[in-house]
């Protein structure tokens, strides 16, 4: 055989496996770092239960999906740019970016130590220019921009990760100043936690308009409206590690009841959602009958559930109810479970392609 034959036949496979790498980089979902999320949330709520080995094995994989995701999000953002930017003009998409903020905050807060505050002070730093070119960027163009429908017309439940995004700035700021006895990161946990109840509430009125004026199909009702009670959950753990901060801090004199209040009543509020999601479930994928197939939007069910055990958790005992702490327990098993379920047709789905 020609030695110009013997060359090229083994560089076919290469070939095609980096090619296989550069689609994948070139389609990465804007929410991808939903995995992150779900993860790192599920890890903290095993750990408030004392399950330590599993706690420590999903924070590594928290950690390790991490890492692998910033290289690929950076990656995509300087060789396909383009494809980048239409993703944060799409106001079906562009949301999912915002789950970048979260997850380095869930990890950083996954990962404090009052002691060694050093990693999660790192990654709330990082997160802070992120949060503020979304927050601001995000809206500015889908009301600036042309569209050729009402950007109203495209509103579901990713948008609520905006919420997430802010709350998780709340929740760290809230960690670091009660480890540090700062009146200033008090102040700012406050103010956000303020701005993401008031988005909440602007964003769930925009939602349910959306859900009750528009035709609902398969495609559309997709898990994606978990979020609205992962909402309300990031916002309730965030309440209560604010509740935690020293009485005696000013901000805490002027707003700790009014704190206090809210975070129950939303901690009910996204109780009361869980039922009604299921039925969104059922009737997607047994009425009409929808594949139940692997998307990256199934994170956003093991995000909430996580993330409501752990407020749960946390809640529950600061606020001495030991009916909430009873309802995270048991909501660590289902929202555990539930991380093994995706992770299990993530990694089917991998097997295919492969």
């Amino acid at each position: 055989m020609p030695a110009g034959t013997e060359s090229s036949e083994p560089s076919k496979p290469v070939r095609n496996e980096a090619g296989r790498v550069v689609f994948t980089v070139r389609r990465l979902p804007p929410n991808a770092f939903g995995f992150v999320m779900a993860s790192g949330i599920v890890s903290l709520a095993l750990h408030l239960n004392g399950w330590d080995l599993a706690s420590v094995l999903l924070a590594g994989i928290a950690v390790g999906g991490l890492i692998v995701l910033a290289i690929l999000y950076v990656w995509r953002f300087i060789s396909f740019r383009n494809e980048f930017l239409r993703d944060a003009a799409d106001p079906r998409r562009a949301f999912g970016y915002l789950t970048i903020v979260a997850g380095l905050n869930v990890v950083g807060v996954l990962l404090y130590s009052p002691h060694a505050p050093l990693v999660t002070i790192i990654l709330a730093v990082i997160s802070v220019p992120i949060w503020l070119v979304l927050n601001y960027g995000i809206p500015a163009t889908l009301m600036l921009r042309e569209h050729e429908s009402p950007v109203a017309a495209s509103v579901d439940g990713s948008w609520f990760l905006w919420v997430v995004a802010t709350q998780s700035l709340a929740d760290v700021a809230a960690v670091l100043g009660a480890g540090h006895d700062s009146r200033a990161l008090a102040a700012i946990a406050v103010g956000l936690w303020g701005i993401g109840v008031f988005l909440y509430v602007m964003l769930s009125t925009l939602v349910t308009l959306r859900l009750l004026s528009a035709r609902s199909e398969a495609t559309t009702l997709s898990p994606n409206y978990w979020i609205f009670m992962g909402a309300t959950a990031i916002t309730v753990l965030a309440g209560s590690h604010i509740m935690a901060l020293p009485a005696g801090l000013p901000v805490m004199a002027v707003m700790g009841h009014v704190v206090g209040g809210l975070t129950y009543l939303l901690w009910a509020f996204g109780l009361w959602w869980v039922p009604l999601l299921v039925i969104f479930g059922v009737w997607r994928h047994l009425v009409r009958r929808h594949p139940l197939r692997y998307e990256s939007g199934l994170w956003s069910i093991v995000f909430p559930l996580g993330m409501y055990s752990a407020a749960s958790l946390y809640y529950g005992e600061v606020a001495e109810l030991s009916i909430v702490h009873s309802i995270g327990t048991v909501g660590t098993w289902v929202a555990a479970a539930a991380w093994l379920i995706v992770a299990a047709l993530m990694g089917a789905a991998a097997f295919r392609r492969a």
